[in-house]
């Protein structure tokens, strides 16, 4: 690999005037050391820094790129649209073929309205739960990362349910006083002060961790049971698992989805849905305010758009099988101390023996202090994952076989390092 010189000169002028030098933290190297990439370019599976080095990516913008980086159909929608106008603050046809292609693709998700981010979709299905159920408590799972609006930025201690406690300097006691915070794959007891739970029904920011038999299920019954909607948080996950998202992969139904990534072929977008009951608590209809200037952005619902037309059931199915041939080569690279959990098309990274199915599972493999080396090792062999130790590894359609061998003799020599 090439020096890191560029790289390294930019983030030195970018730390004197962002924030630690970088406008999102998973960006940095805080937890793994180092100083990050600066990305040049990229196309297909790869992408290159200033440097001149060329990474085989399985960051992927966190899931954005399921198609892979700058595909030519999605480049050639992004570019028609922008040649009309950039933002209009006015309706336009794409959102409403976006919001068709979401609620037809997904059982149950009568209504969609679009967002610019993750975080305003979770928020903003939030809101419209408390309004429709007439209660403020809210429980989240530990390990599920919601978006960072103060309500959703809660810890949960050592208990099965605890009461959450602020996980940010800034936000209140008083803002995540109505949250409670569960255990992934143990279905929590609800009472009728709950009005909503949110979950992301594969857990993809406590590493990959899948949902355990029952546990989805078993949140659909407590829901029904107390009278709470159930919110499946499908930001990472949305056409990602399958075809119809998390519904069709589980085969549960929530009341309501929040979706992103994927939905905007890289490009600032996000969504929620639900029943056409709850979306119509929002206004102009109903009492519940929600509003965005660059909602359905024409740029980005064109790049949703053109990802969604490429994404057929074939496809869907062709790499989860892919995804899980490759993970078996870079488990047998990596050997037994190495955990490669799949669902679908998604891959994590664990260390231990254990089966992880929660966030102190997860916790254990992070503490473990393998994971860094590894990142670092992988990179110096030309493939990227992402540096921190808690995230899932994004394998698109652009990767070929060559890709994944490469990835796993990689794998083989990094996996060693201490």
């Amino acid at each position: 690999m090439a020096d890191g010189d560029r790289s390294a000169e930019l983030f030195a002028r970018a730390a004197k005037v962002i924030p630690g030098g970088v406008n999102s933290p998973v960006r940095a190297f805080k937890s793994v050391g180092g100083t990050p990439y600066f990305v040049e370019r990229a196309a297909g599976a790869y992408v290159w820094d200033v440097d001149g080095n060329k990474y085989i990516d399985y960051v992927q913008s966190y899931g954005a790129s399921i198609v892979g980086h700058a595909h030519p159909k999605v480049v050639e929608a992004v570019t028609a649209a922008a040649s009309l106008g950039t933002s209009f603050a006015a309706p336009t046809e794409r959102e409403v073929l976006l919001a068709e292609a979401i609620s037809g693709r997904v059982s149950g998700a009568e209504m969609v309205r679009l967002v610019n981010s993750g975080t305003e979709a979770t928020m903003s299905a939030l809101r419209v739960a408390r309004a429709a159920t007439g209660r403020d408590r809210v429980v989240a799972f530990a390990g599920c990362y919601h978006g960072h609006s103060d309500g959703l930025l809660a810890s949960g201690g050592s208990g099965v349910a605890t009461l959450g406690l602020p996980a940010s300097a800034g936000v209140t006691s008083a803002a995540v006083a109505d949250t409670v915070i569960a255990r992934y794959n143990l279905v929590p007891a609800l009472d009728k002060r709950v009005g909503a739970v949110i979950v992301e029904p594969v857990a993809a920011n406590m590493g990959l961790v899948s949902p355990q038999p029952g546990f989805l299920e078993g949140l659909r019954a407590e829901c029904d049971r107390v009278g709470a909607l159930l919110i499946f948080d499908e930001v990472i996950t949305g056409f990602r698992l399958a075809y119809g998202g998390a519904t069709e992969f589980t085969g549960v139904t929530p009341d309501m989805w929040c979706f992103g990534k994927v939905i905007g072929g890289g490009l600032p977008l996000a969504a929620f849905a639900g029943r056409r009951d709850l979306m119509e608590q929002l206004a102009p209809v109903g009492a519940v305010y929600q509003a965005g200037t660059l909602s359905g952005n024409p740029l980005a619902t064109a790049a949703g758009l053109a990802v969604l037309e490429l994404l057929d059931r074939q496809s869907y199915s062709d790499l989860a099988d892919r995804v899980r041939r490759f993970a078996g080569m870079v488990a047998g690279a990596a050997g037994p101390e190495v955990q490669i959990p799949v669902a679908g098309p998604l891959m994590g990274v664990f260390f231990g023996a254990e089966t992880v199915v929660d966030y102190e599972g997860s916790g254990r493999s992070a503490a473990s202090g393998r994971y860094a080396p590894m990142m670092h090792g992988l990179l110096e062999r030309g493939v990227a994952i992402a540096p921190g130790a808690y995230e899932v590894m994004f394998p698109s359609l652009a990767h070929s076989e060559s890709d994944f061998e490469r990835t796993a003799e990689a794998f083989g020599v990094a996996a060693a390092i201490r």
